[in-house]
């Protein structure tokens, strides 16, 4: 056997499912096997495995023992004359084990290899070579030095950044996403320390393979995807914390108690530095706003009040008391910021009516307040309407102008059309587009780039992934996804490397899956709802589709004598409105809803019906059924009703 692969996996089905994909085709001329060790994920990987993989050797935990001592599990039973340690969030190119496999053969004196690594947007990530952090290192990265300064031997000694990344180096420490070693160096120097629970046991095993005589080499001619964490939320106080702490046990294994002193200081500095850079800017995060609509509706309202003093109560001998500028109106805009963060005008991303509905809420409390006011206390109501008129003009402005200008180019937030473009051939590439139409009904373009020219280009096929460029322009895309089951993993890198400065949203979708991949995200039915908060499983949910199909029912049945004529079938529609309402049938339901037993009633209409004119195959109503009965909304059955009115008399 010449390769063992060993992947540890935690909660991350989707990725651990691509990531397998793209390494059995490249162990397609590699004398290899394959490990998985599960850490009792919840999220049916396991289930995965047997259905998908089952030539994979799975070591099931009862328990998360952590990523070392997994890693050692799999590493005692395997066979191969090279071990490597694989992230399950990671994409291989279909030659990267037979260009590692060789240059290990050719190199005697490597004891471990890495190479290049992207992330999903098509980056270098710097981890793809290190160095051992000595409290130098740790100094100089801590406090910047090492990217003021990236082409210095001496600061840049963290990421190795005066190394050219696309030349093979000796480096001193290899990232634990891709580390291939020789099994017979692990036997001389052990295997993975699990003092490490997660973090850091890469640089211990590095420094090991250096001790032990061997070199560690980084190894650019091919390259990988590593998504990078989607796992672990490197941006939390935790994973500062566990970050950290792995590296104190590092400097407390093989520095000198003085270094090792002087390690601990750095790194007890930093928990405490990121741990108050992360407070902070959670605080300012939620607060600038806020405080901008403060200051601005402020300024608008001083200059107001000033206009009416000086203009208007000056010509009757009377002038606001100072205290109104300092005190009262400070007062005004209080209630309506309250009255916007009560009717969630903050909440991410935000929405305009959720915004002038706080704002008019404040303003009926400001006038109710003002007419329940003594005589003396009575300010201008026309100020208060004026100053009322100038918030809801400086707050929608506000949020119009940070949108317009301060959004990135090309970017997809929530409230944005997405414009996107599919490369791949035939059925796959129809099948992942109609996917996308599916989970996305704001897809205000989505078309298909073929890998040959031969294809017939007809809609919705727009053209050739040698023009990819030019297309991203012509069509204003701004979401590429690759079919993995057409488009090699070496491609996609190439094109995702060649395109990243153009802010351009990559994915993958796995063959013969329902789900996409993205940078740290994943676009997929199961995904999106994995916490069914609206899942008709809920008998409150069920309640709530019953109340509307009554509601819809009775409002149907009052204005029958006009329904009549936009319905074909009208005698059955009249039937459909007394079965609805004895709870025989369901205006809107699932397909196949028997597969959900008694909790659903045959449906007039399914969910695809809210796609008018658009035909769907029968994996793809399958995909809509699940949709619909894990996130039911109202609103869903309301517009598929609407669009398809005339087929409501259907049997």
């Amino acid at each position: 056997m010449k390769l063992s692969i060993v992947i540890v996996n935690y909660n991350v089905c989707y990725f651990l499912e691509q990531a397998l994909h793209s390494v059995f085709k490249a162990l397609a001329h590699v004398d290899g096997e394959v490990w998985v060790v599960d850490n009792n994920s919840m999220d049916n990987s396991l289930e995965m495995l047997a259905e998908k993989f089952p030539q994979v050797k799975v070591i099931a935990n009862k328990e998360n023992v952590g990523f070392s001592k997994a890693n050692n599990q799999a590493i005692r039973e395997s066979s191969g004359e090279y071990v490597l340690l694989l992230n399950p969030d990671t994409v291989v190119e279909e030659d990267t084990f037979e260009k590692c496999l060789c240059f290990m053969d050719e190199t005697p004196d490597a004891g471990g290899l890495g190479v290049k690594m992207v992330n999903g947007k098509g980056e270098f990530l710097p981890e793809s070579k290190r160095g051992i952090p000595y409290p130098s290192v740790a100094f100089y990265k801590l406090f910047g030095l090492s990217k003021l300064f990236p082409r210095s031997r001496k600061f840049g000694a963290y990421h190795l950044t005066y190394l050219d990344e696309n030349e093979v180096h000796e480096v001193e420490v290899l990232s634990g996403a891709f580390m291939m070693l020789r099994k017979s160096v692990l036997d001389q120097i052990g295997l993975l320390d699990e003092d490490y629970f997660m973090y850091g046991e890469d640089i211990d095993l590095s420094y090991r393979v250096l001790k032990g005589g061997y070199k560690n080499y980084y190894f650019p001619e091919t390259r990988i995807i590593h998504y990078k964490g989607e796992s672990t939320k490197k941006g939390s106080l935790n994973y500062v914390h566990v970050f950290y702490k792995a590296m104190q046990i590092f400097a407390q294994k093989h520095f000198s108690l003085k270094n090792a002193r002087l390690f601990n200081f750095f790194i007890n500095f930093a928990i405490w530095f990121r741990a108050s850079l992360s407070v902070l800017k959670r605080i300012l995060d939620r607060l600038w706003l806020p405080l901008l609509d403060a200051v601005l509706v402020y300024a608008g309202m001083f200059f107001i009040a000033r206009y009416w003093d000086h203009n208007i109560l000056a010509a009757r001998g009377s002038m606001f008391p100072s205290y109104y500028y300092y005190i009262v109106i400070p007062c005004y805009i209080l209630i309506w910021l309250m009255a916007v963060l009560l009717c969630k005008g903050y909440r991410r991303p935000v929405q305009m009516s959720s915004l002038n509905k706080g704002i008019l809420t404040g303003t009926v409390l400001i006038l109710l307040v003002y007419a329940l006011l003594p005589e003396t206390l009575r300010f201008s109501r026309a100020v208060t309407l004026f100053g009322a008129m100038w918030t809801a003009i400086s707050m929608n402005l506000i949020r119009y102008l940070l949108r317009r200008f301060l959004s990135k180019s090309g970017s997809t937030s929530p409230q944005d059309s997405r414009r996107v473009l599919v490369v791949g051939e035939g059925e796959e590439a129809s099948r992942v587009l109609g996917l996308v139409r599916m989970m996305d009904a704001r897809c205000s373009f989505a078309g298909i780039a073929t890998l040959c020219s031969d294809a017939l280009k007809s809609a919705p096929v727009v053209g050739t992934i040698d023009h990819l460029p030019e297309l991203l322009s012509l069509y204003r895309v701004n979401e590429v996804i690759f079919c993995a089951k057409d488009v090699t993993s070496e491609q996609i890198i190439d094109w995702m490397s060649r395109l990243q400065d153009a802010q351009i949203e990559f994915r993958i979708a796995p063959e013969d899956s329902h789900f996409v991949i993205g940078s740290n995200s994943i676009f997929t039915p199961d995904s999106l709802y994995t916490i069914p908060v609206r899942s008709l499983a809920q008998k409150s949910v069920r309640r709530g589709k019953r109340t509307f199909n009554i509601v819809a029912s009775l409002v149907l049945l009052l204005f029958l004598w006009l329904d009549v004529w936009f319905v074909r079938q009208k005698g059955q529609f009249v039937r459909n409105l007394f079965a609805v309402l004895s709870d025989r049938k369901s205006w809107v339901s699932c397909r196949h809803y028997e597969q959900y037993g008694d909790l659903l009633r045959p449906g007039v209409l399914h969910p695809t019906d809210a796609f008018r004119g658009q035909t769907f195959s029968e994996d793809m109503e399958r995909v809509a059924d699940e949709l619909y009965f894990r996130d039911y909304q109202p609103k869903v059955d309301l517009t598929t009703m609407w669009n398809s009115f005339s087929q409501l008399g259907r049997a």
